[in-house]
């Protein structure tokens, strides 16, 4: 029999012991993992010991998850062909005549990356690597391009097919399709509210990003030919994603279609090799290893947590604020935003969401300003995409946000971390203007998924 101690003591020693071993820099999934057998070993008994293989097991099993080295493997394999610079390249010889035009191309490419990826470390820094040197050689204020850069990345946390979804998904018991489909026109209207903003800014003040001079420019033929080069990857996005709206494959069937295509046009534009392969082989067993064992400490430590009470303490601490639902969501994207100063976003989900998704069940959603509110059936899918919107604000987040740092690590030495956080500011708001706009206007995450699934 373990020792006796109370919830509010529990969740102290828990989750202070769990900060203090993260800010020594041990990782995360090592972390959670062995709190939780410590933990279980000091404060269990012999029931609540079945808790190990009770919690690993279903992830273990559980064929959604399949999708994620499929997924990271085709971006891999995108990657290391060159269609992302290729892309890039493209997309800003189409719009350098455009004052901004270079930010503007940075995010539209990260976009259709986003598309291509599914998480946004490989954004973050394959944008850095390609876009931030154009954008300074040709004199681009340095927060501008760096901010487009920032806020162009996350969206791999939100457009399909995120691998965030993926997981949030198989946590929450949600349909992964329908994730997906919800995340399209919020992810399109942020990507949107970024690129006005950098053409807005850059039209204000032309100096802070120029326009390409006129002998850089190329004809419409030309630009016709080079739109027709990137058709192929264009293609096999739409035919993946198209495969999971119109219901014809699973997300982990549309992974299977995407990683054979992902081959197939790295062939068609003479870039497939075996070495080629075996580095994104490589990639794709680093990160799903590195998921798969966070997945297994964080889901023991929070499974210990809600058994002895963590819920039910959690939900009437937010409760007893007295501040309503919509005052409880703040409390809760605050906490997600905090602690996406200290975690990744696997961390996070684990930890969080576990706790918040029942407490979202449990209240009930009228609308704000005397507009529609969310049914009870529709709040899962709506609670999801406002949590992954979230966590867009999270990985911007100062002083340790961590796609600053991914920046930084392929930044020249003229970018210091200063100009990173300055950069990010602008885009903060914009994304938390964004956040607003699901969470008043849920007809935003919900309408085209009630078009596709009725």
């Amino acid at each position: 029999m373990g020792l006796e101690i109370e919830i509010g003591w529990l969740t102290l020693l828990m989750f202070g012991s769990l900060g203090i071993l993260l800010m020594a820099g041990l990782p995360l999934a090592f972390v959670t993992g062995g709190l939780a057998c410590v933990f279980l070993f000091l404060f269990g008994n012999a029931q609540i010991l079945n808790i190990l293989p009770s919690r690993i097991f279903p992830y273990m099993t559980d064929y959604q998850l399949s999708a994620i080295p499929l997924f990271i493997f085709m971006a891999a394999m995108l990657e290391r062909a060159g269609l992302i610079e290729q892309m890039f390249d493209v997309i800003y010889k189409l719009l350098g005549g455009l004052k901004g035009g270079l930010a503007a191309a940075t995010i539209i490419a990260a976009t259709i990356l986003a598309a291509m990826v599914g998480v946004i470390g490989a954004a973050e820094v394959a944008m850095g690597l390609i876009a931030l040197p154009a954008m300074l050689k040709r004199h681009y204020n340095k927060e501008l391009a760096c901010g487009a850069i920032l806020a162009g990345g996350t969206l791999g946390i939100l457009i399909p097919p995120s691998i965030l979804a993926i997981l949030f998904a198989v946590v929450a018991q949600q349909s992964v399709g329908e994730l997906f489909v919800g995340a399209v026109i919020p992810g399109l209207l942020l990507s949107g509210m970024y690129i006005l903003y950098v053409v807005g800014r850059s039209y204000m003040n032309p100096a802070m990003g120029p326009a390409l001079p006129v002998e850089e420019r190329i004809s419409t033929r030309e630009k016709i030919r080079l739109v027709g080069g990137m058709a192929a990857p264009i293609m096999l996005v739409i035919l993946v994603l198209g495969v999971i709206f119109s219901g014809v494959a699973t997300p982990v069937e549309a992974a299977g279609i995407g990683t054979f295509g992902a081959l197939f046009v790295a062939g068609m534009h003479r870039r497939l090799s075996w070495q080629t392969i075996k580095e994104a082989a490589n990639t794709t067993l680093k990160a799903s290893s590195m998921v798969l064992w966070i997945i297994f400490g964080a889901s023991i430590f929070v499974g210990f947590y809600i058994v002895n009470g963590g819920q039910k303490f959690v939900t009437d601490a937010l409760v007893g604020t007295g501040f309503g639902p919509y005052g409880i969501l703040l409390i809760m994207m605050i906490i997600l935003v905090l602690l996406g100063m200290f975690l990744d976003w696997v961390g996070i989900l684990l930890l969080a969401v576990p706790i918040f998704a029942p407490i979202m069940m449990t209240l009930t959603w009228d609308g704000l300003f005397g507009l529609p509110g969310v049914a009870p059936a529709d709040v899962p899918l709506w609670f999801g995409i406002v949590y992954m919107v979230n966590m867009q604000m999270s990985f911007l987040s100062p002083p340790f946000g961590y796609a600053l740092f991914y920046l930084k690590s392929v930044s020249p030495p003229e970018v210091s971390m200063a100009v990173i956080f300055r950069a990010a500011l602008p885009f903060l708001v914009i994304q938390a203007i964004g956040l607003f706009l699901c969470i008043v206007f849920p007809e935003l995450v919900l309408w085209l998924p009630r078009q596709i699934y009725g």
